[in-house]
């Protein structure tokens, strides 16, 4: 049973799913879209994240690292040539300029943690949210981790991708979940493989299949898609996509507007920033997010 890492383990949050929530993001996700806001959640192993802006120059870094890849004499702090991840500099690091992301936890101490906050879920009718990353990458050990935080009498919310086998994942996860995110980033297959990495048949096919699955088994089903500039948030993606809820008769939906605040998170993790992203540093307009919503409305979809 493939565990996952979690990169966080975030309390008292209101932007993942009904109510208060205690959110758990797993790191790995079968996508690799070019505007990740968690470019750190795609890979499953550990990463070293380094914020040079924070370094104090004070070579503690250096003097620990075996390889001699890290230090305030570096260029950009780390040679990622010469660092084989042993994560030593992350624990003398005094500002925490050089990070891990990625930790281990127990299925025992993510429930305990989770179960602490309980008191905020039952008042609010919020719960636990299981995100990434994508969880049902994991699907036996995020099914098990389902069944003992239900035990708990926790209320589970997942946030998917899409990407993922459907019928493991209605037989070891979906009988716990109370509601379900699904993104819906892209119709065109060969614009959604170029931007996402992978084509979109099996995410286009699973999305008809939760639209069944929520009327059968009783979980509340939102497919949502993030308004990325010039890629996502075309008229013809749009209208694409919105057409297809029309024909599997879905009612609801949500649209994510830009949101600047993942930019810079590349560089931390050494990757390259892709062009088509050079310059959306900042919040997508009010008027463009209004336009968006009404090709949906106009389809007779209530767009939150």
């Amino acid at each position: 049973m493939d565990k996952p890492l979690v990169l966080e383990l975030k309390a008292n949050s209101l932007d993942d799913g009904p109510g208060i929530r205690t959110a758990v993001f797993f790191k790995g996700c079968p996508l690799d879209c070019i505007w990740c806001h968690n470019p750190e959640s795609k890979k499953t192993y550990a990463e070293l994240s380094v914020a040079a802006e924070d370094c104090i120059g004070c070579f503690s870094c250096k003097n620990v690292c075996p390889k001699h890849a890290v230090g305030p004499d570096r260029p950009g702090i780390l040679d990622r040539s010469l660092c084989d991840d042993c994560f030593l500099c992350t624990e003398v690091c005094p500002p925490k300029g050089l990070q891990r992301v990625g930790k281990d936890m127990t299925m025992e101490e993510i429930v305990k943690r989770c179960a602490s906050d309980k008191p905020f879920f039952d008042v609010s009718g919020g719960g636990v949210t299981l995100t990434g990353g994508e969880p049902t990458m994991f699907t036996e050990w995020v099914g098990e981790l389902c069944r003992k935080l239900s035990d708990a009498g926790l209320r589970i919310h997942i946030e998917t991708c899409g990407m993922f086998n459907f019928e493991k994942v209605k037989e070891l996860i979906l009988p716990y979940i109370s509601s379900v995110y699904m993104d819906v980033k892209i119709y065109d297959r060969e614009a959604h493989k170029k931007y996402c990495g992978v084509p979109n048949d099996v995410i286009l096919q699973n999305l008809g299949l939760m639209v069944e699955a929520s009327k059968d088994m009783g979980f509340d089903f939102l497919p949502r898609t993030p308004l990325i500039p010039n890629i996502t948030d075309t008229d013809e993606n749009l209208e694409s996509i919105a057409d297809l809820y029309v024909k599997l008769g879905i009612k609801e939906t949500e649209l994510l507007p830009y949101n600047p605040t993942w930019y810079g998170k590349n560089t931390k993790l050494g990757l390259k920033l892709a062009p088509e992203l050079e310059g959306l540093d900042k919040w997508q307009e009010p008027e463009k997010v209004a336009h968006c919503k009404g090709i949906f409305t106009d389809k007779g979809i209530t767009c939150k």
